[in-house]
């Protein structure tokens, strides 16, 4: 408060809380006369306000739609940002779905910016590698599996897991590396009148896969889409995409891709809720889990690699998870 009293403009601001966050993170709204803002508060022991305020220059330069910073504190993660609004992409497409596809026409578009423009910065960018790959992967085996669900893997399990994440890691890999914003979903997008959507929660982008972002916002963990919509969706964007990709991979091995790619992202998302239950005392996330692995179950008939993950989500955590809902 002493800090944003000391703003000339919101010296009289009382901030109210505007949204919720997985992150140690708090945001609050605040008015003056003429405007709105909004206040993130970042304990600096927790979160590092710097990699936010790089990346949003980032995504200023590429004329995205990324909050503005106006003020900063960075020795008590205290940032000042232009206020995006109030209505996610998730709270839209849940009171009108036939809004979707207007509004992922204008997400589509906005990530197919970010990966061209972007090139201008994604070496400037941590490596989506090997390591983190791997450690995404290990929240799913860890939190959910053993920590949440109390299942026990044997030797044959263990084997049949070290696999699948050679398989999924080498697919991400493989893929030909973008500018990747590592959370591009409904929750972090917003409805705005102009150069929509808003794009929020961006600070831990890196230098990654081609399709981490498309399958993060087609293959939701919020809301769901017909896998046929989403198939044509994915091809849509595989169809505009520069031709330098084009050159590079042929719609079978790009929407391949984009199918094990999911699959890597929707672990390490399911092991993060998990995580947020467990460590953090925050629990309504164990119910976007069912949905989440439930991509997972989908892909396991199309994919032999896929098999030992899609028996052990079908057989073992779902219904587990069913039993102690």
């Amino acid at each position: 408060m002493a800090w944003l009293h000391g703003i000339e403009s919101l010296a009289k601001a009382d901030p109210r809380p505007a949204t919720v966050d997985a992150s140690f993170r708090r945001y609050f709204r605040v008015k003056s006369d003429i405007s709105s803002y909004i206040v993130m508060d970042a304990p600096p022991e927790q979160e590092d306000c710097k990699p936010f305020v790089r990346v949003a220059g980032y995504l200023e330069a590429m004329s995205l739609n990324a909050p503005q910073i106006l003020e900063m504190n960075l020795d008590d993660g205290f940032l000042l940002l232009s206020d995006l609004g109030t209505t996610q992409y998730l709270q839209e497409l849940q009171n009108d779905p036939r809004s979707s596809d207007a509004l992922y026409a204008d997400a589509l578009r906005a990530l197919s910016k970010m990966h061209t423009e972007g090139a201008a910065f994604q070496s400037l960018l941590p490596p989506y590698d090997d390591t983190l790959l791997r450690f995404e992967l290990s929240l799913f085996h860890d939190w959910l599996c053993e920590k949440h669900l109390g299942i026990d893997f044997s030797d044959e399990d263990e084997a049949s897991w070290r696999a699948t994440c050679d398989m999924l890691v080498a697919n991400a890999l493989d893929q030909p590396q973008v500018f990747v914003h590592r959370d591009y979903h409904s929750r972090n997008l917003m409805v705005t009148s102009e150069n929509n959507p808003g794009i929020l929660d961006f600070q831990d982008a890196v230098e990654g896969p081609l399709t981490y972002d498309l399958v993060s916002l087609l293959k939701d963990c919020y809301v769901r889409w017909p896998e046929e919509q989403v198939s044509e969706w994915a091809r849509d964007f595989y169809a505009a995409s520069d031709s330098s990709i084009q050159d590079q991979l042929d719609v079978d091995q790009f929407m391949r891709y984009f199918e094990l790619m999911g699959v890597q992202r929707h672990l390490k998302a399911a092991g993060i809720f998990a995580r947020l239950n467990h460590r953090d005392g925050k629990a309504a996330y164990m119910g976007d889990v069912p949905r989440t692995l439930g991509y997972i179950v989908e892909l396991g008939a199309r994919y032999e690699a896929l098999g030992f993950l899609a028996q052990l989500i079908s057989e073992r955590c779902l219904p587990t998870l069913q039993e102690n809902s």
